[in-house]
């Protein structure tokens, strides 16, 4: 098991938070491109602005699988690049 990530009911999560906006949706866009590179896809609840919850499971099997701990692995060598979105307004 990943150490930073809780197991609740068949499943791990784990709360990320970012300085803004901009960087919490560049790294739920981040995530978005690990899950479809993976094939297996996580719950991500973003909220109160800068704050992302990813919740990882195995729906078939039911439970927590290597298919989720290898995503979290990989989610969590991505949290802590810094995260910069170029806003222009054209």
């Amino acid at each position: 098991m990943i150490d930073t990530w809780k197991e609740v009911s068949n499943s791990i999560t784990k709360e990320f938070i970012f300085d803004n906006f901009a960087q919490a949706l560049a790294f739920v866009n981040k995530v978005g491109v690990l899950a479809e590179s993976a094939n297996h896809h996580p719950n991500i609840l973003m909220y109160d602005y800068k704050k992302v919850t990813i919740t990882l499971t195995t729906h078939d099997e039911r439970k927590v699988t290597h298919k989720d701990t290898s995503l979290a692995k990989k989610i969590d060598s991505i949290s802590t690049t810094s995260y910069s979105i170029s806003l222009s307004s054209s």
